[in-house]
């Protein structure tokens, strides 16, 4: 039977509702984070415990923490980055209307970690629904004094706001989304400076994936070490997967990292082999911004080895022979789907929702749509082969 760290509570009846995730033991991380540990011991919890960032890149959480400036004087926020706009990636959603109070008291725990006061979930502007039931749960959250002046009698104070996007995928990136978040349009910013140096109106920031944070509550309560234990390497504790494309069992999945493929597709308990029993052509292992890893690389790496749901041996073999877990956008195909058809697809979404800061992806998106559009249509050349790897390599 799969752990269950995450989701152990989401199909508990009623648990969208404060007084039964209170029942169910939440809110413990904030007792225990406030009356009996120091801020600074809630990060090094979180750096013993080996959680990376689950948003798609997947930095040491502890560490980025760590980078914040406590020394300039100025505020520090915690900012959720809840706009999921990756193809393929469902999961922080199912995470937020599920388990609001989970991201709830993470949002808290994680703040009084960082010394803010003021923090705010980003969500996507699509997810109206899930903003719906946050702003429920935050009302419910200061009702009952986890939010607000003085939680706990302990002088610390905390306001958490749900912000709104407006369905743009570039503010997915920190910085578009400090931007976004500050009213202005959301481009990226050239860094330095980071975030944890000067971010949302230039105080120290950190910005965090929902699924990132709603880990901190259980890496409180049970010990980083505890934490460590789980999954393989430095790929430590679960990670939730969105499955979806050509499988029996589409949906959430919570897994310990280095869990084989092999099993993730074909166990009755995960997804449960391929539909209709058709063969497998391809794999989309953590969103459409990695690269696709054909039949023959899906459950083998290169080498030989057994392919693990891992940051590292997703990425064995690079980009050539490899991918990335990304951010678990677990898409599959069957012998009867068209690549081109996908990639056109793919490109013609990233054409759409490029900020049109930069030329290469402003042109280069563009190029490649009308490219994969015309092979697509039966009237590819054999010198767009050769332009498509020059716009890729631009």
């Amino acid at each position: 039977m799969a752990r269950k760290i995450l989701l152990e509570k989401a199909h508990v009846p009623g648990i969208r509702t404060y007084e039964v995730y209170r029942r169910e033991g939440g809110y413990a991380s904030v007792e225990k984070a406030i009356k009996t540990m120091t801020p600074d011991e809630i990060v090094e919890e979180v750096k013993t415990s080996g959680l990376r960032g689950r948003g798609g890149a997947g930095f040491p959480t502890g560490m980025k923490w760590s980078f914040i400036d406590k020394k300039s004087g100025k505020p520090r926020h915690l900012v959720c980055n809840a706009d999921e706009s990756e193809p393929g990636t469902f999961k922080d959603r199912y995470l937020m209307e599920f388990l609001p109070h989970l991201l709830i008291e993470g949002m808290i725990t994680s703040s009084f970690a960082l010394g803010c006061n003021l923090s705010y979930i980003y969500i996507r502007g699509e997810y109206m629904w899930v903003y719906r039931i946050l702003e429920t749960a935050i009302k419910e959250a200061y009702a009952a004094g986890w939010l607000g002046k003085n939680i706990l009698n302990s002088g610390y104070d905390l306001d958490l706001h749900v912000h709104c996007g407006a369905g743009a995928y570039i503010c997915g990136e920190e910085t578009a989304l400090i931007e976004s978040l500050e009213g202005k349009r959301g481009n990226p910013r050239i860094k330095p400076p980071f975030p944890a140096v000067s971010g949302l109106w230039a105080n120290p920031t950190v910005v965090n994936n929902v699924e990132s944070i709603a880990a901190v509550p259980w890496i409180v309560n049970n010990t980083g070490a505890e934490y460590a234990k789980i999954g393989i390497g430095r790929s430590t504790g679960t990670k939730l997967i969105s499955a979806s494309g050509h499988i029996k069992n589409p949906g959430v999945y919570e897994i310990d990292l280095g869990l084989s493929v092999d099993e993730f597709m074909n166990s009755d308990e995960y997804l449960g082999g391929m539909m209709d029993d058709r063969p497998l052509k391809a794999l989309v292992p953590g969103g459409s911004s990695v690269p696709v890893l054909p039949a023959n690389l899906i459950y083998k790496t290169a080498n030989g080895e057994d392919r693990l749901m891992s940051y590292e041996s997703l990425s064995d073999g690079g980009f050539a022979t490899g991918s990335m877990l990304g951010s678990g956008g677990f898409i599959v195909y069957n012998d009867t789907s068209c690549m081109v058809r996908n990639t056109w697809n793919f490109s013609r979404f990233y054409h759409h929702e490029s900020c049109g800061q930069c030329s290469p992806c402003r042109e280069g998106t563009g190029w490649m749509e009308k490219v994969l559009h015309r092979i697509e249509n039966g009237h590819g050349r054999e010198e767009d082969i050769e332009l498509l790897w020059d716009i890729q390599r631009k």
